[in-house]
């Protein structure tokens, strides 16, 4: 058996052994617990609505550019090519360098690329600035679920997580209601430039006021005045004493993070995870980017297509908080297996009502509650099953994985659009990834379970 990790900056001192997350375990959630999690859901907000933003003012670009809304498929996909690839390079960044620096290098990118999208002047140069612009929201994603993990007791992580990642579909529900307003007002650019303004008031604050992970802290052998004022902060309330030394009680990973991901039985878990991710993410982002498109060809209004994607957005929002509290009561896996199934057929339905307003805004919302409010609870679960040292490796691959989905879904989205495929076939379709997305949790469940 591996020793526990014991990583200390200074070992002289002969006081006490504190595990810092049994202490933050057996605690309450406290203010400053709270607070740095709201920090986190602020920029899955604005993630949310920056991602979001071109599938928007895709309808407007379509007529004001003159072009197919089939050839928005690629530029789809490049945005998410772009999530897919900092997911990649920022969990490993993360696992050696913190949390706390990814994040905010890559919500300074995001920010600084939003802004200069608002002067795209063709197809090409808007694909190259969502690609890039991509990277940055893409590193931030499995850093700010990671931060959240490791602030919050095991028995409200699941919870903590949801409700902070609810701010991703939050922020491009608002940035829906908000871009329905200010397009027709201002143009499809000012949608990019109130994108990247936002993110950097919020850099300001985040550089002034978002804490480190403790956990991470005692991993990278810093300091022990350092890890214990920080827990201090986390847990005011706590018995100390003089010449304490910070643990981790948990198996030191030696060597790149990645390969932990298929070590000590993790490797199947792994690869159910990487089906499950993939298929709800394929299917999200088929709804996110062709649902105002897809409902504006069947015959409805520009405020009525993008009002669909508020409510999508908000389901998810919604969702994702319900999950969250579900799973950390009942089985995580089989919650989320019975979410699939009900996100399946709210999503088939979608197809077949579009004429009936009320019926169609109800079968989205559903289908958001269940696809995205889903996803969001199976960043929890995923945070659950890696240890600290692969934690943010472990949803960024997962996430990243996913993000082939997300990046496939849009483009078959464009060929099934080019291809004149009826709406109803279009959603009904867009269901069957849901299937499979259950049937890998369904394994996943039975791994876990032993």
């Amino acid at each position: 058996m591996n020793a526990a990790v014991q990583n200390t900056a200074q070992s002289a001192d002969a006081g006490r052994t504190v595990d810092v997350t049994a202490v933050i375990d057996s605690a309450p959630l406290g203010r400053f617990q709270i607070f740095s999690v709201v920090l986190c859901g602020l920029v899955a907000m604005l993630d949310g609505f920056d991602t979001q933003s071109v599938f928007l003012v895709a309808p407007v670009l379509a007529e004001v550019w003159n072009v197919a809304p089939g050839d928005f498929g690629p530029i789809f996909g490049a945005g998410l090519v772009g999530i897919l690839c900092g997911q990649f390079i920022a969990g490993p960044l993360s696992d050696r360098y913190g949390r706390r620096k990814v994040i905010l290098g890559c919500t300074l990118m995001f920010a600084l690329l939003t802004f200069a999208t608002a002067a795209a002047t063709s197809l090409q140069m808007l694909l190259l600035l969502r690609f890039l612009t991509g990277i940055g929201l893409g590193g931030a994603t499995p850093n700010i679920i990671a931060l959240t993990a490791e602030f919050s007791p095991q028995r409200l992580r699941a919870t903590a997580i949801t409700v902070m990642f609810a701010g991703f579909p939050l922020g491009a529900a608002i940035g829906a209601l908000i871009s329905s307003v200010i397009i027709p007002a201002f143009g499809w650019h000012s949608v990019f430039i109130l994108g990247g303004v936002i993110p950097l008031v919020l850099l300001a604050v985040l550089a002034m006021r978002l804490p480190e992970s403790v956990q991470f802290l005692v991993a990278a052998g810093r300091p022990q005045q350092e890890i214990g004022a920080l827990l201090d902060r986390l847990v005011p309330d706590r018995e100390r004493t003089t010449g304490e030394r910070y643990v981790l009680k948990e198996q030191k990973l030696e060597g790149f993070s990645m390969l932990h991901l298929f070590r000590d039985g993790r490797a199947m878990k792994t690869l159910l995870l990487w089906v499950a991710f993939f298929m709800s993410l394929l299917m999200i982002y088929f709804l996110m980017s062709w649902l105002p498109l897809a409902l504006k060809q069947a015959g409805a209004s520009i405020t009525s297509a993008l009002t669909a994607s508020v409510f999508l957005n908000l389901g998810g929002a919604i969702g994702g908080i319900v999950l969250g509290r579900l799973i950390d009561r009942l089985d995580a896996a089989a919650v989320l297996c019975a979410g699939y199934v009900i996100a399946g057929v709210s999503t088939a339905l979608i197809g077949q009502v579009e004429s009936h307003v009320v019926t169609l805004m109800t079968c989205v919302f559903i289908a958001g509650f269940f696809t995205i409010g889903g996803q969001t609870a199976m960043n929890a679960l995923t945070a659950s099953i890696y240890p600290t040292q692969a934690r943010a490796t472990g949803l960024g691959t997962a996430l990243a994985v996913g993000r082939i989905g997300s990046v496939i879904g849009p483009v078959v989205g464009g060929l099934l659009m080019a291809a004149m495929v009826t709406t109803e076939k279009l959603f009904l379709l867009s269901a069957l990834p849901a299937v499979i997305a259950c049937v890998a949790l369904l394994v996943l469940r039975v791994l876990l379970r032993r």
